[in-house]
């Protein structure tokens, strides 16, 4: 290979490494250490080709703590109690193992999204369907391991009929990515799938016509973690009164699947200071997947 094809190849992955440390520090990651020496880059190169400075040699692997990309570490279980009492679907460790009641795991279904869909139809069963252009499906890999869920559309997701593709969901995909995840390998939806004017959250009304449909659609693709985001998505699915501040971090339970509450990146446009919140809780549900075989 010709010198100025090494050196073509090497501003390429410049480029793409400091995209890749952009995001990361959108999350709150300030610093890491590289992955490979100056002296292990300056060995493998022919000494008339430039060496490219250490800390954006090698594109680096995810962060297990903001400081380095050591690979990840399985943080001791921290059990917690809650005012809810003994029965709540709140009581969880950090992997949430306390197991589900036999009356309180997820159905079993055969149905597909679209039979689901099917029976949404040209929804007219509350008021968001005034002032809507679009019903707005849960969309991705109907097999995936990992799903997430909002409260509702807002504009963009309404003209696009697609879930998260304004800003919040923008920086919702660099938060997948930052996992080491792709959008297209996970599942997005909401518990309404209609525009609330104003995006005002919607009313208990609104959320018992619409959220019996991703409850199916939860039972057909089964995933194995769901990240709750914000505070009116996680009371309406979880059925609870804690605030998200509360319980933000630890594993809850839905069904035998493992839920975790975070702040809907809406919120974190508002106030960047909790990216480093939401950093950790998907660290969390990192570990958790890359620790436990699929199923």
């Amino acid at each position: 290979m010709s010198s100025e094809s090494i050196h073509a190849e090497l501003l390429s992955l410049v480029e793409e490494v400091q995209e890749h440390v952009r995001y990361l520090q959108e999350l709150g990651v300030e610093r890491f250490e590289a992955a490979a020496t100056q002296s292990q880059v300056q060995a493998d190169q022919p000494q008339s080709v430039p060496v490219v400075p250490v800390a954006i040699a090698q594109k680096p692997h995810l962060p297990d703590s903001p400081a380095n990309f050591a690979a990840p570490k399985m943080p001791p279980p921290v059990t917690t109690t809650t005012p809810s009492g003994p029965d709540s679907p709140l009581l969880n460790s950090l992997f949430g193992d306390l197991p589900p009641k036999h009356d309180d795991r997820l159905p079993d279904s055969d149905e597909t999204f679209e039979q689901i869909w099917n029976d949404v139809g040209n929804c007219t069963r509350c008021s968001l369907c005034e002032g809507r252009t679009n019903v707005v499906h849960t969309d991705g890999n109907r097999k995936a391991r990992l799903m997430f869920v909002g409260e509702a559309p807002g504009a963009d997701e309404d003209a696009q009929a697609r879930p998260f593709v304004g800003r919040a969901g923008q920086l919702l995909t660099k938060i997948i990515e930052a996992i080491g995840l792709k959008r297209e390998e996970v599942l997005i939806g909401n518990v309404n799938r209609c525009r609330p004017p104003g995006n005002r959250p919607p009313t208990p009304d609104e959320v018992s016509e619409c959220k019996p449909f991703l409850l199916r659609e939860i039972a057909a693709a089964r995933p194995e973690v769901i990240v709750v985001l914000g505070n009116t998505a996680m009371k309406n699915l979880l059925g609870t009164k804690e605030g998200i501040t509360r319980v933000r971090g630890l594993f809850q339970n839905y069904k035998g699947i493992k839920v975790m509450p975070t702040f809907h990146p809406a919120y974190l446009l508002r106030d960047p200071s909790k990216k480093r919140e939401t950093w950790e809780d998907l660290k969390k549900v990192r570990d958790y997947l890359d620790n436990t075989p699929s199923k």
